[in-house]
């Protein structure tokens, strides 16, 4: 077995495609285009600080060449490592910074993962621009919204398609899904099916509570110290919360939010340990 790490960092030319900086002993440095071109194979372990988009074909082709691949939990770890070992700011001062994390930090990708992820992405895309056109349309004179409406009502439809899509795939690819959905009573509501699937796609079953709840920014902060957490994963908490509570968002409360937090931990950590398909006694 033998393990590659990569630092993933944008070209020089107009900020266009990607270049991978790899390395097997943190000595000797290589570069490729694109993950499918890394010489891993069968067994093989490739990790790395990113997975961009635009890349999602080729690490698919590298998990079906049977190598695993994992990517940094964390981005601002990298930083921290390189300060703390005096690394440069480099691709291989990156990829030297990367071999001295250790691996709890990493997250193993897989297909069901990369599928997902690329759908939610577009998904979260959809959304900022729809919430951003509805903030101008509030400020707008009612000639202007005239205009302005059509817009809004288009990206509407597309994400509700999206969100559509999103949910069948997340109901074929992961087991616990549908029965979060019917548990939480779901079944019709389609952008929180939508943020739900967000939740199981990112969330790691093999993780405690207290950990699943640092990840959403369900902690005190201490003070000093940035809060660090995934914001994406805490709106779509707090968008299948209402949901779920027959609530709006204004009336959402941090109490509300980890009770359906636990309820979706709880049952997608027990369909991972296999403890569902156990025989109902009686």
């Amino acid at each position: 077995m033998v393990r590659y790490y990569a630092d993933v960092h944008r070209t020089k030319r107009n900020g266009e495609g990607y270049r991978m900086t790899y390395s097997t002993d943190g000595i000797t440095f290589k570069y490729v285009d694109s993950f499918s071109e890394f010489p891993a194979g069968l067994g093989d372990q490739v990790f790395v600080d990113t997975i961009p988009l635009i890349h999602t074909d080729g690490v698919t082709y590298l998990l079906r060449r049977g190598v695993e691949v994992y990517y940094l939990r964390r981005l601002t770890l990298t930083e921290k490592i390189r300060e703390e070992f005096k690394l440069p700011k480099t691709a291989r001062g990156d990829v030297r910074a990367l071999m001295r994390i250790g691996d709890r930090w990493f997250r193993r990708v897989t297909e069901d993962f990369l599928v997902l992820r690329r759908m939610i992405l577009v998904y979260r895309s959809l959304l900022k621009t729809h919430q951003q056109l509805l903030n101008k349309y509030k400020a707008l004179s009612d000639a202007e919204r005239n205009v302005l409406k059509p817009a809004i009502i288009i990206i509407e439809e597309q994400m509700d398609a999206l969100a559509r899509q999103i949910a069948v795939e997340a109901g074929k690819r992961y087991p616990a899904y549908n029965r979060i959905v019917d548990e939480l009573g779901l079944a019709g509501r389609i952008s929180a099916m939508e943020a739900l699937a967000e939740l199981v796609v990112y969330l790691d079953p093999s993780k405690g509570f207290r950990k699943t709840k640092n990840l959403v920014g369900l902690f005190k902060p201490i003070r000093g110290r940035k809060k660090i957490y995934s914001g994406c994963l805490r709106k779509a908490l707090q968008r299948l919360t209402a949901s779920a509570n027959n609530t709006s968002p204004p009336q959402l409360t941090v109490r509300m939010e980890k009770e359906v937090l636990l309820r979706v931990w709880r049952i997608y950590r027990m369909e991972a340990l296999g403890r569902l398909a156990m025989p109902a006694q009686g």
